[in-house]
């Protein structure tokens, strides 16, 4: 089996050959979903509280780092003008900083390129199926594959929500799905991305990935890999590129995510504050694409859930990564340990890349609301599993929602 891990490459052909991962890790692990993303820490409160230590938004919307992080990095032996200047392709484990307070990202203008962009795929990463064979919990049984559907161009029109996660891990440059969701420091002015752990986060034993970058309504046209050979910037990001300034995935991720088996998958979520890499107008994310979706945190049980919509980019065969696909289905259960709560499963076609991804399903108001996000699936693509969002999930969110809350 394998999980919806990010996609890369290393500047590699269209013709190289793409796999799925099986779980949560450098690659994620979510049904074969490509991932994107960037954390700056964890899912304790108490590093999320540590502002003196944090990147901030100037008046130009540019990434300001306090003279105290500078210093810090530098004792790491990172001078941030180096940085942008290509080191931060130094991936040397001990480099590789896992602390929150030392999570940097520093806008990089003109890198995510529309060839950059469209060349991030999904990395190969197998799951045997006995990684996935010895549940413990509540599992239905297994979903009838559901054919994922491509979404009618324009995206922003038919899922404006919805877009891409770019970000550069030790193995490439990788990609996943996301959703722009609600602020509740700042209504109608939101600044969040919801998108999966393992797209920030490599998992136990890892660190946070860099560079990371959400592209809202990605190729929103609907242009073929043949065409964005040419495309312009406006073209492949026409919302623009925003770049991540703070994120948060939960502990648990952090101290159980795996690259198989489904290790940590039931708290594989993660939460980005991001800022635009041109400063722009002044207008939020929201604002900028004209919608977000609440979070709905009070995990409806299965059999109140009539439907569920999986939206993201998938990227590794038979997809390309470069347009919009969906996928609707009742779900059943899933469950990979009794200890971990259990996860929701949808038939889905859907591969790599799509990881991260939202799930959205209408509430008792009949209003639309992201209950879930793409986590991990099988091998030969069939169906997706992604966790139920409670109270460690809501830790994640108002922790960055609340850090910005005075900005």
């Amino acid at each position: 089996m394998r999980s919806i891990r990010p996609s890369f490459t290393a500047r590699r052909g269209r013709n190289a050959r793409r796999g799925i991962s099986p779980v949560l890790g450098a690659v994620a692990l979510a049904s074969v979903l490509a991932l994107t993303a960037t954390a700056c820490d964890s899912g304790d409160t108490d590093a999320g509280s540590k502002t003196d230590a944090t990147a901030s938004t100037g008046s130009d919307g540019k990434i300001t780092i306090p003279d105290d992080i500078k210093d810090r990095l530098k004792e790491h032996g990172i001078d941030l003008d180096k940085w942008k200047n290509g080191a931060w392709k130094n991936w040397d484990r001990d480099d590789w900083l896992r602390e929150a307070q030392d999570y940097v990202n520093p806008i990089i203008e003109g890198l995510w390129d529309p060839d950059r962009m469209r060349e991030a795929e999904d990395p190969d990463r197998s799951v045997d199926e006995n990684d996935l064979s010895g549940d413990q919990g509540v599992t239905d049984a297994t979903p009838q594959a559901v054919d994922a559907k491509a979404v009618s161009p324009s995206y922003h029109d038919n899922a404006a929500e919805a877009g891409k996660v770019f970000f550069d891990s030790p193995e490439g440059t990788m990609v996943c799905s996301a959703t722009v969701v609600e602020d509740p420091a700042h209504p109608g002015k939101s600044n969040l991305v919801w998108t999966a752990g393992h797209c920030v986060h490599a998992g136990k034993g890892g660190g946070w990935y860099r560079n990371i970058a959400f592209v809202p309504s990605y190729n929103d046209s609907g242009m073929s890999a043949e065409q964005l050979e040419t495309a312009t910037k406006e073209q492949a990001a026409p919302y623009g590129v925003w770049w991540g300034d703070w994120t948060k995935t939960s502990d648990q991720w952090i101290a159980q995510g795996g690259q198989t088996g489904g290790d940590g998958a039931s708290y594989d979520y993660a939460v980005i504050h991001v800022t635009p890499e041109e400063g722009g107008t002044g207008k939020s994310l929201e604002e900028t694409v004209g919608s977000a979706l609440p979070v709905n945190f009070n995990a409806p049980a299965v059999p109140k859930v009539s439907s569920v919509t999986a939206t993201g980019y998938p990227a590794a065969e038979p997809y390309d990564g470069q347009k919009l696909y969906q996928c609707q289905d009742k779900p059943g259960r899933f469950s990979l340990s009794s200890s971990d709560p259990t996860m929701y499963r949808i038939g889905c076609t859907m591969t790599g890349g799509s990881s991260g991804g939202g799930w959205v399903a209408a509430g008792s108001d009949g209003k639309p609301s992201l209950v879930s996000n793409t986590s991990i699936g099988p091998v030969n693509a069939g169906w997706l599993a992604g966790p139920r969002l409670g109270a460690v999930a809501k830790g994640v969110y108002d922790s960055v929602s609340d850090k910005f809350a005075g900005q």
